[in-house]
């Protein structure tokens, strides 16, 4: 999980994480990094919406209508394949299903770049 996530540039023409120039001489790499993480303040609080896909399955409507409590759906998946993770309907990232307590979530094991979707 070393690779950032590319964001759209909102701060104005500042540079972002993942692709910052290097540092003014005197000024460190992880104030770098502050500076850009202060830039994205703004739109800390803009909701997304994250959703984490098992796997998909085609059906003809008659088949659809004949599920019933029980019935069993194929999806596209092998057991340990990992899940799509998508941010907004945009595929972001693989992961894997993990156990948090008693809830269900996902560890992020792979992100995706712009056109890496194959």
């Amino acid at each position: 999980m070393s690779d950032d996530l590319d964001l759209p540039d909102l701060s104005g023409g500042q540079p972002q994480a993942g692709n910052a120039t290097p540092p003014a001489p005197g000024q460190s790499m992880l104030e770098e990094e502050e500076k850009n993480a202060a830039d994205l303040a703004p739109v800390f609080d803009v909701p997304v919406n994250i959703s984490a896909v098992l796997g998909k399955a085609n059906i003809d409507v008659n088949s659809l209508l004949k599920l019933t409590a029980g019935s069993v759906v194929e999806l596209d998946r092998k057991i340990g394949e990992a899940i799509d993770i998508y941010v907004n309907n945009r595929l972001v990232a693989r992961g894997e299903v993990v156990v948090v307590e008693d809830r269900l979530g996902v560890t992020m094991t792979e992100i995706i770049k712009d056109g890496d979707t194959a």
